[in-house]
């Protein structure tokens, strides 16, 4: 049996189109990159999110729960290799994500419709005092 607290994730399953913008990294805030996403269902515990962009692998997650904390839980990994923890939360049309890390922190906050997320990425270098601007991601359901 699913859990309930799992359920708000419910509407990340399905095909996105993806839309990363804005980035600093890119050499222009003009530059795109799209892409495609896929989430889905993993037995009755878990939901996977996949994504590329440009046609190339960009970023995996796999969310579940803390019961003894109640706390949602993002793993993430990508190409680079990369893997890091997120402490998330999905309530209200809202997705939060947080990394608190030592090297630095990250958060991505998106405002979640049935058929779209537009979000962005920050990254804080001073333990979360000051906030970057990374990219904005804009996710648009096609099924």
């Amino acid at each position: 049996m699913r859990n309930p607290a799992m359920e708000a994730l419910d509407v990340l399953v399905g095909q996105w189109r993806v839309t990363l913008t804005d980035a600093w990294f890119l050499g222009s805030r003009e530059v795109r990159r799209h892409g495609r996403a896929v989430g889905r269902w993993l037995g009755e515990a878990f939901v996977e999110f996949d994504a590329g962009l440009n046609g190339e692998p960009a970023w995996h997650f796999v969310f579940g729960r803390s019961d003894s904390d109640e706390q949602l839980l993002a793993l993430y990994h990508d190409p680079r290799p990369m893997s890091r923890l997120y402490r998330t939360t999905f309530t209200g049309g809202e997705w939060v994500m947080l990394r608190e890390d030592p090297d630095f922190h990250q958060r991505f906050v998106a405002t979640v419709t049935a058929d779209r997320i537009e979000g962005r990425w920050d990254a804080s270098q001073d333990g979360g005092d000051t906030w970057r601007k990374d990219f904005d991601l804009i996710f648009e359901r096609e099924a």
